[in-house]
């Protein structure tokens, strides 16, 4: 085998019916698997218009063309689809165990059209799809609904099923709603699981045994061996990494850029949430819905109150998601924890969106609260992010007189009262009252509420942005407005392409200096709209690969994604030829966007986003992002139109992408 299985499975919900399609190996050569493969698909088969809640839109459950193989780090899963936050192309990415569920089924992608007028749930193995009532899972949480159906399908001595499945807000149809596995993975982002429920589509089960792997096994293993060593040797205790904390905390002002190995000395330590002292320290962390900063609004007292190591105190086990050898997850026991009035006992331990969102963000340094809301909110299966957005938008209204106590339910929602916050979490996730409104995100609560709401409403094309400032990133920020999935700060920037290296390996990525001088990365030129190409091209490559984010920044000599895709392949390709399909994928994803009429402009990041109103203190003191600048010459160099975003034809030509989006029904239905 090639890595793939060379086999999709098609869905439809309404007919109740499925069927097995063979895919043509030139579409894998050209467009990978993961983001690639459910690009290509959503595009050729959502018609433009279509209503993202609506039977005509599709949804797509991806594996990575890795996974499986025996490459490390590379367990990833993707949901594809039309997003209802934004109107574009929808994607969210997970680890946890399901990916491999999917290939040992015989698959690499499972595509779900129609709309069911029952809530129903797929179970696929060997044999099959069956389509089966889930009446009597609806309205489960996300975790109750995944112990429930593994226990309905283990056997003794069986391998044990893997299941994908919505929570309460997703049936619902929120549209911060995402796709939960493994107790509280989440592919939280864009509105996917809100698609889910329009479908009535409660879960996936997969309990197939087919065998996957790739072409030169031994050299598999030999890579994987050489990454797994290196992450291993950055593993140390907790108390030897503070000082390198410490010492992340001043690299900006001596102008230094961390080396790639150094990331995975944090991850593996404390998990993501090890970012919050780096990110707090330096100001890339956002204060007060972005309006304020940690000099005027939350102390380093408070943020010692909040960070990893208050975290670390609950922790009971490292978590590892499918052929991880990084282990940046954590289980803790928060049952005597304050506000647990579920009686949560042992939980995922916090990604750093969730935990700065929800304390920070919002001026909270009650600890407890946002491991409780944490919890929460993986159960219900909401997107931490665009949630803490929506409450620091609604707190904003409330300070203005935009809206009454009364229009929040009568609570005392202001900055930093946690009992007020978690009310009002439950309240979008449940849709009571005004928070039905607010689960639709931040830009349609503005719409609907208007007054002035929009200032407050910080979102760039429809999606709330994550807990990473981007005055501080010229190229974040350029990559939050270009790419077709906006508002994502796993697409790249500066301190992550300092971190990657990609210079050393692909020929046309300019260096980045590790020392000196980085005022050139204000400015609109075409050395740092490159930078900000090779990592949304990289990227993209990463997601057709399966690869993990976190595996990725440790840089091209740590984490050999090159040579993985060639060992399990055979294809041969140089960095170069790969990067160049890293372009293809990205340029599909914005021809899916400008065929549904989402034009690239809209998704600028929000003026608080880029300075355009600068802070007078703080790190980000007099910090503005000439984005628009930046935006259009990275277009430019891209092969775009600089002024509209819009790719020019010769360069849909040159990447032979006329063909893909009309190659749709060349294919063979076997079943």
């Amino acid at each position: 085998m090639k890595g793939y299985t060379g086999q999709i499975l098609e869905v439809d919900l309404t007919n109740k019916t499925s069927r097995t399609i063979k895919i043509k190996d030139e579409i894998y050569e050209k467009l990978l698997s993961g983001a690639g493969l459910g690009a290509w698909w959503c595009y050729n088969h959502i018609p433009a218009g279509a209503d993202p809640m609506g039977p005509d839109n599709v949804v797509c459950i991806t594996s990575g063309i890795l996974t499986c193989t025996g490459s490390t780090i590379t367990g990833r899963w993707m949901v594809i689809t039309k997003s209802p936050s934004t109107g574009g192309i929808g994607e969210a990415n997970c680890g946890g165990t399901f990916a491999p569920g999917i290939k040992h089924c015989g698959f690499d992608m499972i595509a779900i059209k129609g709309a069911s007028d029952t809530p129903v749930y797929l179970y696929i193995d060997n044999k099959g799809c069956e389509i089966k009532d889930a009446s009597d899972i609806w309205g489960m949480d996300a975790a109750e609904t995944e112990i429930e159906l593994i226990n309905r399908y283990s056997a003794p001595g069986k391998k044990r099923p893997v299941v994908a499945d919505i929570g309460p807000a997703g049936e619902k149809c929120g549209w911060m709603a995402g796709v939960c596995n493994d107790n509280g993975r989440i592919a939280a982002r864009q509105g996917v699981g809100g698609v889910w429920g329009s479908k009535k589509l409660k879960a996936i089960v997969c309990n197939g045994t087919k065998p996957v792997s790739g072409v030169n096994t031994e050299e598999i293993k030999q890579l994987s061996k050489m990454c797994a060593t290196r992450l291993n040797m950055a593993f140390m205790p907790p108390e030897i990494p503070t000082g390198l904390l410490n010492i992340t905390k001043v690299l900006p002002e001596l102008q230094l850029s961390p080396d790639g190995l150094l990331t995975a000395v944090l991850m593996g330590t404390w998990g993501t949430c090890g970012a919050s002292q780096f990110t707090g320290q330096t100001g890339e962390g956002p204060i007060r819905n972005w309006g304020g900063t940690q000099k005027e609004h939350f102390s380093v007292r408070q943020l010692n109150k909040t960070d990893a190591h208050q975290i670390l105190k609950h922790q009971t086990n490292r978590y590892y998601c499918y052929s991880c050898s990084y282990g940046c997850g954590g289980e803790l026991d928060i049952s005597k924890i304050k506000h647990n009035d579920q009686g949560y006992t042992i939980v995922h331990k916090p990604e750093y969106e969730s935990q700065w969102d929800f304390t920070a963000f919002l001026l909270n340094e009650d600890n407890d609260a946002m491991l409780f809301i944490n919890e929460y909110l993986n159960r219900q299966g909401v997107d931490a992010i665009s949630c803490g957005g929506c409450v620091g938008m609604a707190i904003e209204c409330v300070e203005h007189g935009i809206l009454t106590k009364e229009d929040v339910g009568g609570l005392d929602l202001t900055w930093g009262n946690a009992e007020a916050i978690i009310e009002f979490v439950k309240m979008i996730c449940e849709q009571r009252g005004i928070g039905e409104l607010f689960s639709h995100g931040t830009r349609y609560a503005a719409q609907v509420i208007g007054k002035g709401s929009e200032k407050f409403g910080v979102q760039g094309g429809g999606m709330e942005p994550p807990m990473h400032d981007s005055r501080l990133d010229p190229q974040q920020a350029t990559l939050y407005g270009i790419d077709p999935t906006p508002s994502r700060h796993t697409s790249g920037g500066s301190l992550y392409y300092g971190c990657m290296h990609i210079w050393k390996k692909v020929s046309w990525a300019p260096a980045a200096a590790i020392v000196g001088d980085k005022s050139g990365e204000s400015i609109a030129s075409e050395e740092e709209a490159l930078k900000v190409l090779a990592c949304a091209y990289y990227k993209r490559l990463v997601d057709g690969a399966g690869g993990c984010y976190f595996g990725m920044i440790t840089g091209v000599g740590n984490y050999p994604v090159f040579e993985w895709l060639n060992a399990a392949t055979g294809w041969g390709l140089t960095p170069d030829e790969y990067m160049y399909i890293g372009k293809r994928i990205f340029t599909l994803r914005q021809m899916f966007n400008i065929k549904h009429g989402k034009m690239p402009w809209d998704n600028r990041p929000h003026d608080r986003m880029v300075g355009d109103t600068p802070h007078k203190v703080g790190k980000t003191a007099g910090k503005t992002v000439p984005v628009d600048a930046m935006m259009k010459k990275t277009w430019e160099c891209a092969g775009y139109d600089p002024d509209t975003g819009v790719p020019l034809d010769s360069t849909l030509e040159e990447l032979g992408l006329p063909a893909l989006m009309n190659m749709a029904e060349e294919v063979s239905y076997v079943g």
